[in-house]
Parts: structure tokens; sequence; C-alpha cells
């Protein structure tokens, strides 16, 4: 496993999946958008999962996006860098009891008045029980087939949130008109098996990749996102840290890390955590870091239609 000794080089990154936009970072926001910075994250992607939060993640991206790092040497240089902070808006699976009809209305005007880099985390999710309920499972998959239609009218990537429901969610993507291959997409924070990684990459998704990468128990998901690399190479994969959640191991202090709105501070992940997330994928994969980190980078702009230069730090 690698140590917390082991970061020794900065990579330009692009953390595809946070909740940067949570309460849990108002009191320090700014100090840690300048630590990303100084770990090599360039673009960062707010991704919304309730329709009461839109706003809060608007403000926070045009908060950010005013910022410059206070590690530059000269605050006047025209070639000031900066993180560049988007946001995507969605529906998630798991709050459907919370989501009307009228959210989804709400949410394509919205995305006509102020375009969002994508739609997400869109999905399907029976992680509980009352979440396999027919008639919780049925509104999820209407929602879901209305988000993918958004996302085909302003011609949109999607940010998949699938847990435990893989064939259900690809019987509905293979079925509608939403085609990754060309508009883009990513299965965010991938939970499945080898054959449903492949599914989704065949599909045309990037795989999201989380700090749970880190922890060698994680079998089930290394294997799939090796079988994935192996098939059809590193092109298929993204690093996200989805933050405040999937701390990597090398960051934890302590055992609570599944109950982030109650969340102290020092529990919290973070996007300055990103790196360690490429790292363990290097070792997993046995690619090094330099060819993964700028591999990564144009994934995450093919799956994003962006596109982003790529400059080494």
């Amino acid at each position: 496993m690698i140590s917390k000794q082991t970061l020794l080089k900065t990579y330009p990154l692009i953390d595809t999946h946070t909740h940067f936009d949570a309460p849990v970072f108002d009191s320090d926001r700014e100090l840690l958008v300048q630590q990303a910075y100084e770990c090599g994250v360039r673009h960062l992607l707010l991704v919304g999962y309730s329709h009461q939060y839109f706003e809060r993640m608007y403000k926070t991206e045009q908060l950010l996006n005013k910022l410059v790092p206070l590690t530059a040497k000269d605050v006047d240089s025209a070639n000031l860098s900066q993180i560049e902070t988007h946001t995507a808006i969605g529906l998630h699976p798991f709050y459907i009891k919370e989501h009307s009809e009228d959210h989804l209305k709400n949410m394509a005007h919205m995305i006509a008045e102020q375009r969002p880099i994508a739609i997400g985390e869109i999905g399907l999710d029976t992680f509980t029980e009352s979440m396999r309920e027919p008639e919780v499972f049925d509104k999820q998959k209407r929602f879901f087939k209305a988000q993918l239609d958004i996302a085909v009218l302003h011609k949109l990537p999607v940010m998949l949130h699938i847990r435990k429901a893989h064939a259900e969610a690809l019987a509905i993507l293979k079925a509608h008109d939403y085609d990754a291959h060309q508009l883009g997409g990513i299965a965010h924070s991938f939970s499945g098996g080898e054959q449903e990684a492949k599914a989704f990459v065949r599909l045309g998704f990037k795989l999201g990749v989380t700090g749970q990468i880190t922890n060698p128990n994680a079998k089930k998901l290394r294997r799939a996102i090796h079988a994935a690399v192996e098939t059809y190479g590193i092109e298929c994969l993204v690093i996200e840290t989805d933050c405040p959640d999937m701390t990597p191991i090398q960051c934890q202090v302590s055992d609570n890390n599944n109950s982030w709105p109650d969340k102290q501070s020092h529990d919290r992940n973070v996007p300055a955590n990103l790196p360690w997330v490429l790292l363990s994928l290097s070792e997993l994969l046995n690619v090094s870091p330099d060819r993964l980190a700028e591999q990564l980078w144009h994934n995450s702009c093919k799956a994003l239609q962006k596109t982003w230069d790529y400059s080494p730090v």
C-alpha cells in the first residue's frame, strides 16, 4: 500500500465529482481550495442531488471561480492559474421520495437558463429495503429516464449514481436515446463487478474511481477496475474524491466516514486528497503516475465534452 510519504510529485488533476458546496466546508472552503491547488487540482465539479441545493451550488461555483491561489508568486501575472469550478445538477435516486414532477420541470428550466456542465447525479439505487419497494423503484426509473431525456435535449453528459441496480440501469441505458459515445458521461463511484464495469464502458461511460481504490480490502472494486482496463485500457477511467465522502485510507484519522452531514472537519474527505486516488490506481494498474495523470485528464475532458489543456505542474 502507498504510504503518506509517497506523495512527492504534483500532477494536474480533475476532480470529476465533489459535494464541495456542502455546509461541512463552509468554515474553511477557501483554505481547502488553496490546498487543492497546491496538490495539482485544476478543475473541480460540484455535483447535485437535490433540487433545494441547486442555487447553493451555483453560488458556490461563482464564489470559487473568483478566488486566486494564495501560492501564486505573482498575483498580477496574466498567466495566473486557479481551480475552475463547474456545476452539474440532477435529482439523486436515493432521495427519490423528496423529488416531485415540479422539481423536474424547474430543473429543466434552470438548465435552459444557466447551462450546467452535466446532468447528475442520476440513476438507480436499491441500497435499502425501502428503495426496493416497487412503487419507489418505479419512480426512480421514471425520474432516471426523464433526466436522460433532458440530457439528450441539451446535449449534456450525465453523471450516473448506480448502487445495487446495475442490471436495471444498463437495461434503461441500452434502450434510451442517450448515447454516451457522443455525449460523454461518467459512472460515478463505480461499485459493480467486472462484467458490469465492462458493460458501462462499452456504452461509452468512463468509470469514476474514488478513494475506495486505496483500500486493499476493496477486492471486488479493484478486480472490476483492473478487468475493465485489461479490456479497454486506461482510457476508460476518471478519478474523483466524492468529498466529503470516500476518504482515502492514507488520509483517514478516524472511523467515522459514513455520516458526512454531521462530520467534524478532521473526518472529511477534501479535494486535496485526490492525488492519493491517482497513486493507488497507478500502483494497482502498474502504470506510471506521469502517464496515468495525463491520460486521466484527457479521459475527463472526453467524458465532459471539454478541451481543457493539460499543462504539467
